[in-house]
């Protein structure tokens, strides 16, 4: 893992949805149907989510991916210049629409998520041509399981050889993760879901997510950083586990805090932050993020996480 004192560029590879997102005053059970209050198209994707995160803290960034050629594709890519990321590598797919994201929101912030990869199914080695050609030493690579496992996979061996660091987010959760593939990752931040996916454990608190950090370290991944959601974090390395708490904020949406947390941790190791610096400055931007509703118009500017850092 490459730490530079002075900020590099973050590369996101992955996908770009627009979110149909449904707000409810609790989530349906199986078979039920239930009135909804609110409805709203919002930019999201959880490759788009994490570039627009870290644009907004001041960060160089850039998206590779794919959209359509309709209107929520030129909606999406017009966001990403609006927030501050550059597009070059967002190419529009010959056929097919736009990747989508339906996504029911109950009262308590809690949600539900049913993904249409549409374009981000496309993605493959020309995509990661178009990446190569930005990458440079000592930049940072963030990777989710959005767009095709060989393009993901091809991606961090790029970066690698490139010498990035590459941070990967793994969800959705899979288990056809191919075990080489964590040779080339220096930082992974499951959930509890993808956490348990990764590992066969049940991981359900802090005991069984440490030890899940741990068995993943064991695979030779130099930093596992398991997010808990409103129970913070747990953080692993060869040397050392702990505990990162969460700060204790008034949740509106947790759409796309995971986006926040990678896209914080991004910037602060870009910058040359100290590990345990990082990993509380994500935690910060994680939950500024829950504050707002929506996924990539709830990724708060740096003066926002400031803020609530000194609170």
């Amino acid at each position: 893992m490459s730490l530079n004192p002075s900020p590099k560029t973050i590369h996101v590879f992955g996908s770009l949805n627009m979110d149909l997102v449904c707000r409810t005053p609790r989530l349906p059970q199986l078979g039920e149907t239930i009135l909804g209050s609110d409805f709203a198209t919002l930019p999201g994707g959880k490759g788009a989510n994490q570039a627009v995160a870290a644009a907004r803290l001041g960060a160089a960034t850039t998206m590779v991916g794919r959209v359509g050629d309709d209107a929520f594709g030129r909606q999406l890519i017009e966001g990403l210049q609006a927030a501050g990321v550059e597009t070059r590598g967002v190419a529009t797919a010959a056929a097919g629409p736009t990747g989508v994201a339906a996504i029911a929101v109950d009262d308590a912030g809690h949600n539900t998520i049913v993904v249409v990869p549409g374009a981000n199914g496309q993605v493959d080695g020309e995509d990661c041509d178009r990446l190569v050609a930005q990458l440079q030493p000592g930049d940072m690579l963030l990777l989710q399981f959005e767009v095709p496992l060989p393009a993901v996979i091809a991606a961090a061996q790029a970066a690698q050889a490139q010498g990035a660091t590459v941070i990967v987010d793994p969800a959705p959760a899979r288990d056809d993760v191919p075990p080489e593939f964590f040779e080339t990752v220096d930082i992974l931040t499951p959930n509890q879901t993808e956490a348990s996916q990764l590992t066969g454990l049940q991981v359900t608190d802090l005991p069984s997510a440490t030890e899940a950090a741990r068995q993943l370290v064991q695979r030779g991944i130099d930093l596992v950083i398991v997010k808990l959601g409103d129970q913070g974090a747990v953080v692993a390395t060869a040397d050392r586990t702990w505990h990162q708490p969460a700060l204790a904020v008034n949740a509106v949406d947790t759409v796309a805090a995971g986006d926040a947390f990678n896209g914080g941790l991004a910037v602060a190791l870009s910058e040359g932050m100290a590990l345990e610096d990082a990993v509380e400055f994500a935690t910060a931007v994680a939950a500024a993020s829950v504050r707002v509703p929506g996924a990539q118009a709830s990724m708060p500017m740096r003066s926002q996480v400031a803020a609530l850092q000194t609170t």
